[in-house]
This record gives C-alpha cells, sequence and structure tokens, in this order.
C-alpha cells in the first residue's frame, strides 16, 4: 500500500526575498503602464500570477528594474530593506504627482537563525493577484496624468547596509497635503508587503 504525506510549501528566506522582488518588477511595470509613463504600445503581454501582465520592451527601462531587483533581493536576505517606493514626477518640473509605497515587514527570527516557514504558494499568489488587479484598476481613481511623466525608485534601507555606487542620496520627494489609498496587502511568512499609493490632491491647490 502506497503512503502518502500531505506536502506543504517550505518558505526560506531566499525563496522569500526572490518571490518579493519580482512581485515588485511586475508590480513596477504595471504601474508604468497603467499610468501611461511610457507608451502602451512598448509594453507586450505575458501570463504571471494567473493573470495578463504587462512588461515593458524598452531597454533602459528593462535593464534599470532587473538591476533594481536583484539589488533588493540581496538586501530582502539581509533583512536590511524596510521599504520600497516608486515616485513618478512631472518630466518638465520634476514635481512629484504620484508616490507608490511599499512597506516592508521582516520576520527578524528567520533572518537572525535562518528557520524556515510554512505558507503555500497558491495562497501568497492569490494575494498578490490582488494587488495586480488593484494596480489595473488605479485609473478608476488617480488624476489623469496628463503631462509627459518619468519615475526614480527609493529605498528605505537600514543605516549599516552597503550601498552600491550606483545609488545615491536622495530626499523623500514627498507630496504635500497628498490623498491616499491603500491597496492589499501580501504575507510570505517571512516578509509582509503592504501597498499604499498617495497622490497630489489637485482640489487642496483650487482652495
Amino acid at each position: 500500500m502506497a503512503s502518502r504525506t500531505l506536502s506543504k510549501d517550505i518558505i526560506t528566506l531566499k525563496g522569500s526575498a526572490a518571490i518579493v522582488s519580482e512581485f515588485f518588477g511586475y508590480a513596477a511595470n504595471s504601474i508604468l503602464y497603467n499610468r501611461g509613463v511610457y507608451p502602451e504600445e512598448s509594453f507586450s503581454k505575458v501570463k504571471k500570477y494567473g493573470l495578463s501582465m504587462l512588461l515593458t520592451q524598452d531597454e533602459g527601462v528593462k535593464s534599470f528594474i532587473t538591476s533594481l531587483t536583484s539589488q533588493l533581493s540581496e538586501w530582502l536576505e539581509a533583512g536590511k530593506l524596510q521599504r520600497i517606493v516608486l515616485v513618478i514626477m512631472s518630466k518638465a518640473t520634476s514635481e512629484v504627482l504620484e508616490r507608490w509605497n511599499f512597506n516592508i515587514e521582516t520576520d527578524s527570527e528567520v533572518v537572525a537563525k535562518g528557520v524556515s516557514r510554512e505558507k503555500s504558494d497558491k495562497e501568497i499568489m492569490r494575494e498578490i493577484q490582488a494587488i495586480m488587479r488593484q494596480i489595473a484598476s488605479c485609473i478608476t481613481y488617480l488624476p489623469c496624468l496628463d503631462e509627459p511623466c518619468v519615475f526614480d525608485v527609493l529605498a528605505y534601507t537600514d543605516k549599516d547596509v552597503a550601498v552600491p555606487f550606483t545609488w545615491i542620496e536622495s530626499d523623500a520627494k514627498l507630496i504635500q497635503n497628498p490623498q491616499m489609498v491603500k491597496l492589499h496587502s501580501f504575507d510570505t511568512k517571512i516578509h509582509k508587503v503592504g501597498t499604499l499609493v498617495s497622490y497630489k490632491n489637485d482640489e487642496w491647490d483650487e482652495q
């Protein structure tokens, strides 16, 4: 008689860092597409998280996101990354129009002792899927960006972290009196990622 055991999905620190950094790469692409930062025709469709996702074909943006996610993965594995912020700014004035904020909580016991955690891959994918759906529907609640824009990424790390020379110190690129929308979060049981978008409140300017 064959004996069978129920398989569980074991999540390691390295595996969790890979899930979170990959998520950020896809989320960044989705934001850049849905907010019209780059032309629609410069993206192509791929299947990911059980959804149709869009990835940039612009070589410069592609290599920027690839090197970004590999650096984030390194910091996540070291438990040194607290937050990632994708900032959308006016190309003409550099005024900050939107901040996509990804807050990261890390299980310090996993980093210190190298233990693993258990959570089903399907459950993690469902949680990520919910965030991606919200990003895709952001045009329903965010103001129209009717001018050419550029983007930047800020990483908030522990002070003692080694920073590559390609990264420079930056101000927080905050928006004065912003509107905010909290999105879903996902949790690998090692890294918990909370998502929030803040944007320029035009009504405030008119007062």
